[in-house]
């Protein structure tokens, strides 16, 4: 027997002004299906949940709910009645009804006290106003209050934004438990993969349907592109077998050539423009010295917490390393420290004189609502060089997804994805060689995202990273370090998952501390077993090392890292070369063994690394 769709839409279309997000869509969501909903920003994702969930009416066509449907509806603004708390919010009806009576009642409910503590409710407490509480704040009050109520459907609207890692991890689990339908919009594809069992992308006007997350759309959307990719291919050959012809001799003798000539002119008129493939990876081409950050047994504090205990911390040119923490525990405040805005209340930051670093804030700068985008950019540079190239503010904002049109848009009319491109592109023309990144992927569709990564990821500089999105964490960044809320900043080996791990036995273990490995260590007290300090001028707590040891190893991975790096640069002279002699299928087979003897070379290197460094 079929199962019921709680929503149908029929034939909806939506228009906003002149602009068409929704045209003629029709489509059923079930009662068990776990639905995730990507597309650009600005496609029309939100305007697709409020018109799903009857909070917006369409132009045209018809929305259903079956009868006695219980929905609940995140949207990406929240608004409270003014002196509220946070316990009339989350379990009183002050926001939404089904209050669930005395404390008593409510306390007894494990599911209710799950919610609580996977959201970090614990940390605001239930007493505080909700009107004192900050944004990320009150959209975790307002999860929380729609996971505790018994509904049939959940439509989210972003929200991992403002989680921390822990917590995107614990709600994935949660939905994945929970029974009922969920539609939910998120850029984070972790999550996607992690909760959904089909995609809806909206584009075009349109609702395109996947089965699976967010590898699966990947690999159905690559299938589309690549079949596309082919039957261009076939054209661009005619093309080019026309062009060959026409300059081949007069065109005009007979009545054929001119057949020919119009069928060429067909061709090219027909090309569609190339794609851009986001060309600013060496805007920040400017050199950085030896030193960056020295961070020196510095001890940091915000009110009555304690970030950072007497430690000490260097960061090198080149250094790629993601900073993760649940949330409060100070990655902003250590963010901003480096970026100039504070100080330390005991020790030093000591800025190498070459860093011209830029900080992007988890808060949009706010910019004149009359400023055309194009004015923006050039606010901050005209012109910039690129390599051999020098590109105008308009073609580097195309660049970034803005087209010649959307470049005389006012701000104010910028939807806040695009606002948050319009921010990064303003900091990258500064051409700075130091990156501090807080929350880059808040409210990115996920082709900016891929665009943002693939700059990211041969980007030159030195780039320190705080977010929530595990996907870029991985692809951009080479280490991992934590604040775990004992003064200490810890190296995590094993990635976000070691993170995960450690975290769940600190929870378990009543909040003592936890874990092993490369730290930057309280300079007062005792270091964990195992722990090393990432001054390599320090000595080692490691037991059994002599001081004679200790040099020798140093200099062994100073040889190591050269090494490295000398591979690394053999590494890319042959993909050079392969690109070079790509038709010359002999010499291709000769440097392609060369290339994966190279490689297996510096494995073996970086793996000797790795297992010294452990020890110094």
């Amino acid at each position: 027997m079929a199962t019921v769709n709680q929503v149908n839409l029929e034939n909806v279309s939506v228009s906003h002004g002149t602009r068409t997000l929704l045209d003629q869509v029709s489509l059923g969501l079930g009662e068990a299906e776990r639905i995730g909903v990507v597309g650009l920003n600005g496609a029309g994702k939100s305007t697709l949940l409020r018109v799903l969930t009857k909070a917006e009416e369409p132009n045209s066509g018809r929305v259903t709910h079956r009868g006695g449907l219980r929905l609940g509806h995140l949207t990406q603004s929240v608004i409270f009645p003014d002196k509220a708390l946070v316990h009339d919010v989350v379990i009183g009806s002050a926001w939404l009804p089904d209050a669930f009576g005395a404390e008593h009642e409510w306390a007894g409910d494990a599911r209710i006290r799950t919610v609580l503590d996977g959201l970090g409710l614990h940390t605001i407490g239930l007493d505080a106003p909700v009107r004192s509480l900050s944004g990320g704040e009150r959209r975790r009050v307002a999860l929380a209050a729609l996971l505790v109520r018994d509904t049939d459907l959940l439509v989210l609207d972003e929200p991992t934004n403002h989680l921390d890692v822990e917590g995107v991890a614990w709600l994935a689990d949660y939905l994945v438990g929970r029974r009922g339908g969920l539609l939910v919009v998120t850029h984070d594809r972790w999550f996607l993969d992690a909760v959904c069992t089909r995609t809806w992308e909206v584009t075009d006007g349109r609702v395109e349907q996947y089965e699976g997350g967010y590898a699966a759309w990947v690999l159905a959307r690559a299938e589309r592109t690549r079949q596309a990719q082919a039957t261009e291919e076939r054209r661009q050959n005619l093309m080019r077998k026309e062009l060959a012809w026409l300059r081949r001799g007069a065109p005009a003798r007979t009545s054929k050539p001119k057949f020919r000539i119009e069928a060429a002119n067909a061709l090219i008129a027909d090309v569609p423009d190339p794609r851009d493939t986001v060309q600013l990876k060496r805007l920040a081409g400017t050199r950085i010295g030896k030193q960056v950050y020295d961070v020196e047994d510095a001890t940091l504090r915000f009110g009555e917490r304690t970030i950072l205990d007497r430690v000490t911390w260097r960061i090198g040119p080149g250094d790629r390393f993601a900073l993760v923490g649940v949330n409060g525990a100070g990655k902003t405040t250590l963010l901003r420290l480096l970026a100039g805005a504070g100080q330390p209340d005991s020790g030093e930051v000591k800025v190498g004189k070459t860093v011209k670093a830029a900080y992007l804030s988890q808060e949009v700068a706010e910019l004149s609502p009359t400023l055309r985008v194009l004015e923006a950019v050039e606010e901050v540079a005209r012109r910039l060089t690129v390599g051999d190239r020098d590109l105008t503010a308009s073609q580097l904002a195309e660049m970034f997804g803005f087209s010649s049109a959307r470049q005389w848009t006012p701000v104010g009319d910028l939807s806040g994805g695009e606002r948050r491109r319009l921010q990064l592109l303003r900091l990258l023309m500064a051409g700075p060689n130091v990156l501090l990144l807080d929350e880059p992927t808040n409210d990115l569709d996920i082709d900016t995202l891929q665009a943002l990564e693939d700059l990211l990821d041969s980007w030159p500089g030195t780039l320190i990273v705080v977010s929530h999105d595990r996907y870029l964490v991985e692809r951009v960044t080479d280490q991992v370090w934590a604040l775990l809320g004992d003064g200490a900043l810890r190296m995590m080996s094993g990635g976000i998952e070691e993170y995960l791990e450690r975290r769940a036995v600190f929870t378990s273990g009543g909040g003592r501390r936890v874990g092993t490995g490369a730290t930057g260590t309280p300079g007062g007290g005792a270091a964990e077993p195992g722990a090393a300090s990432v001054d390599p001028g320090t000595s080692s707590d490691e037991p059994g090392l002599s001081a004679a040891d200790q040099r020798a190893a140093k200099k062994e991975l100073s040889r190591l890292e050269r090494q490295i790096a000398k591979l690394e640069e053999r590494e890319k002279k042959l993909h050079g070369k392969l690109a070079e002699h790509a038709t010359d299928f002999a010499k291709v087979a000769e440097l392609d063994a060369e290339l994966r003897g190279l490689q297996a070379e510096r494995e073996a290197a970086e793996e000797s690394w790795l297992q010294l460094s452990e020890h110094v």
